[in-house]
């Protein structure tokens, strides 16, 4: 087949194929359904540390999380999460959220958007760690 029609081919059907995944929803970023979900996220990184209590945000994108090993947090990233323990870290604020600033390479920050309901409560949550 001539490159002139096989380039073109490609192209549109790769281009189709993210068009129908994208108006298919399954491009959409991962949310928690709720705290189950949440604590399995958790357990799927630590299950030597089963959670005692969590929190959710209102977006259902973070979750906190109380075990008796310590506090951990988790998060949605694209259409995965992520978990940590809050054993060493920094917390700053910047604009719609606070930023996690961990002390270990393998997760250097995470950037929590969190509505202003939200925030004064996250921000005490994660202090008090």
């Amino acid at each position: 087949m001539p490159l002139t029609i096989l380039i073109p081919l490609v192209v549109l059907g790769i281009a189709g194929i993210a068009i129908l995944l994208h108006l298919s929803g399954l491009t959409a970023p991962r949310r928690f359904d709720g705290v189950a979900d949440a604590n399995a996220a958790w357990l799927r990184e630590f299950p030597e540390m089963p959670p005692i209590e969590t929190h959710i945000d209102r977006d259902n994108r973070v979750a906190f999380v109380r075990t008796e090993q310590g506090d951990g947090l988790v998060w949605c990233m694209g259409a995965d999460t992520v978990a940590r323990p809050l054993a060493d870290f920094d917390l700053m604020d910047i604009d719609g959220g606070l930023e996690v600033r961990f002390h270990d390479f393998s997760a250097p920050h995470a950037v929590l958007h969190l509505s202003d309901l939200d925030l004064p409560y996250w921000k005490h949550l994660l202090e008090r760690s």
